[in-house]
């Protein structure tokens, strides 16, 4: 098998000709073109990513790296990032970490050695001085603000989108109020905790632990949920839940324990997934598909642009159902 440099000797032309030729490159001569095909067969070539564009450097490759590929939330994201990558013929290497440390270290590592022209950060558990130590190796974009110039981003205000959540909730006339979110590191998981703590003391309530529940990811978490409140005696009247998955495995399970959505328990989530709509939910409406194409179009401007980093923030809105 071939490598490259051999073809451009067989076919007697350049190696950037070759490197046109094998990428479709529009401005090739006939002749020079057939030679390169004909030298690609004979020598049984297959193409080598770490050869391609080789006049620019860039492999059209994107890294993506998200914990999950089977969360709406992180599959909205990467519908988005794809729908705009395959507007510019880029390709897309995903990265599924389960919040690993060692698998985010491994997708760096391919920015590193040019496997990607860039890396999409959905979410992580990396540490932000240790991610920044890459950012000399290619763009690198957050799906959050940091409110660090080393990095370009895009984001939603959670602590706003909660806090408002939790004033709307107070509205209705709640005051015993509790969340569920995912993990507690999270940039965007402190920023909830912090909104709620300052709107329970806006509201000068006291929070009650026993009605905050952690690790709620899935329709299944959302389930553990309803049991756990099931068996309280002091129930909480109204929960912020962070994810539509959780939302809908709380309401569900509350239906066949005797909980009555919203007359017992009310219920405001999160991402105005399809879900939430067949289910009746209340839910903040988030363009977390639009954050992909966002994400993916600052990568751009990073890559071909001056330098300068950019923070963009996307808006959001109450869609107000059944639930509450």
């Amino acid at each position: 098998m071939g490598n490259i440099r051999e073809i451009a000797r067989l076919a007697g032309v350049s190696v950037t000709t070759v490197s046109r030729v094998l990428n479709n490159h529009p401005y090739v001569k006939k002749e020079k073109r057939d030679a390169v095909i004909e030298a690609v067969e004979r020598l049984n070539y297959t193409k080598n990513s770490n050869a391609v564009h080789l006049s620019k450097g860039r492999t059209h490759m994107i890294g993506v790296m998200l914990p999950y590929v089977n969360h709406p939330y992180f599959s909205s994201i990467l519908e988005g990032i794809a729908d705009a990558a395959l507007s510019h013929s880029y390709s897309l290497n995903l990265f599924q970490t389960n919040y690993d440390f060692t698998k985010e270290l491994d997708a760096l590592e391919k920015l590193k050695t040019k496997q990607v022209d860039g890396m999409i950060i959905t979410s992580r558990s990396s540490d932000v001085s240790f991610l920044e130590k890459f950012s000399e190796e290619g763009p690198i974009i957050l799906c959050e603000n940091l409110g660090e110039d080393w990095h370009s981003s895009v984001y939603i205000d959670h602590y706003q989108a909660f806090l408002d959540g939790l004033l709307f909730l107070a509205e209705k006339g709640h005051t015993k109020i509790g969340y569920c979110l995912g993990r507690l590191t999270g940039t965007n998981s402190q920023l909830r905790i912090q909104a709620f703590h300052d709107g329970m003391e806006r509201l000068n309530v006291k929070v009650n632990e026993d009605w905050v529940f952690h690790q709620c990811t899935f329709i299944e978490d959302g389930r553990r949920v309803a049991h756990e409140i099931f068996q309280l005696k002091d129930k909480p009247t109204a929960l912020l839940v962070s994810s539509d998955q959780v939302a809908a495995g709380i309401l569900t399970q509350s239906k066949k324990l005797g909980i009555r959505i919203p007359k017992d328990l009310a219920l405001l989530s999160f991402d105005n997934h399809p879900l939430s709509e067949g289910l009746e939910l209340s839910t903040m409406d988030l363009p977390v598909k639009e954050m992909g194409r966002e994400a993916f179009e600052l990568f751009l401007d990073d890559l071909n642009g001056s330098g300068q980093r950019k923070q963009r923030k996307l808006p959001y809105h109450l869609i107000r159902r059944r639930s509450v």
